[in-house]
């Protein structure tokens, strides 16, 4: 090492200069590295209360096509078979038929949903991001809730305008570093 030392002393090469170079490069080598395994992506997957009985009632139950699309809501989210998506946050909107939609799956999780007001649509989007970050969270929300939700969590105001589907699951991969994915499946 004393010879290189000398070596490079003698060619005029600035000894300090490159071990502070080779020091530097090590440095953000680690907080790249550091940041790397930091990165994660939260996955939301968003759906509307399945389909509502006939009647003029302001909150009516589900229909019976509505309680078998909740049972394969709560097949898809729900099994034990290894297939299912594991889900760290269930929040529901406070309306029947969102309960109604989720009573399968949690029956099937035996967990509780956290249920919110309509009005609180973009402050649970914000609490899904922060509690669950790097997670998987359902939310079950009806009508002008879903569409704020989608356009919260993925900026994307058409999608959000198109939220009317009760058989379109929404899925949102919100990573921490870029920009989040909007994508939509039929069930």
């Amino acid at each position: 090492m004393i010879a290189v030392w000398s070596l490079r002393a003698s060619r005029g090469i600035d000894v300090r200069s490159s071990s502070l170079s080779v020091l530097a490069a090590a440095v953000f080598f680690a907080l790249g590295w550091a940041f790397y395994n930091a990165a994660t992506t939260t996955v939301v997957f968003l759906v509307r209360p399945v389909e509502k009985a006939p009647g003029a009632i302001d909150d009516p139950p589900v229909s019976p096509e509505g309680e078998a699309r909740a049972e394969r809501l709560a097949h898809m989210f729900g099994d034990d078979k290894g297939g299912a998506v594991r889900l760290d946050g269930i929040y529901e909107s406070d309306d029947r038929r969102a309960e109604q939609t989720a009573a399968p799956l949690i029956e099937r999780l035996h967990r509780a949903p956290i249920v919110f007001h309509a009005a609180e649509a973009r402050a649970i989007a914000a609490r899904a991001l922060h509690e669950h970050a790097g997670g998987t969270v359902l939310v079950i929300a009806s009508g002008p809730a879903l569409s704020q939700m989608v356009r919260e969590l993925a900026g994307d105001v058409a999608a959000a305008g198109a939220a009317d589907d009760a058989d379109v699951i929404y899925v949102v991969s919100i990573p921490s570093v870029g920009r989040a994915h909007l994508a939509g499946f039929r069930f």
